[in-house]
């Protein structure tokens, strides 16, 4: 799917922000209250990304924590320098470790 859409250079406050038209957000109302970036590609050429709003907060919250958490992880382990390949050595051990243990079914808890 292909949508194209004029859009026009306005100024918001004081800064400047480009203006969507109506029937962009009839036909995509997902993008309503989105957010998003623009990557210039050349001197006369962007992109942008618009990404919706999540509906379900409590995913988009576990998300937020997993990419702080694997970003502080990478940061810590690039700068102590720490980081070795996942051999299939390492593999064999974490299977025999887990090997045998089975997993409670939570939906079963609730009733």
């Amino acid at each position: 799917m292909s949508d194209s859409y004029k859009i026009r250079s306005t100024k918001i406050g004081n800064s400047a922000g480009f203006r969507l038209p109506a029937e962009f957000y009839r036909e995509h109302p997902q993008f309503a209250n989105a957010s998003g970036w623009i990557e210039v590609l050349s001197p006369d050429t962007a992109i942008v990304k618009i990404i919706p709003e999540s509906v379900d907060h409590e995913d988009e919250e576990d998300s937020l924590v997993m990419r702080l958490f694997l970003d502080f992880a990478t940061a810590e382990a690039l700068k102590n320098n720490t980081l070795q390949p996942y051999t299939t050595e390492m593999s064999k051990a974490a299977h025999k470790l887990i090997e045998g243990v089975e997993l409670e079914d939570e939906s079963l808890e609730d009733g």
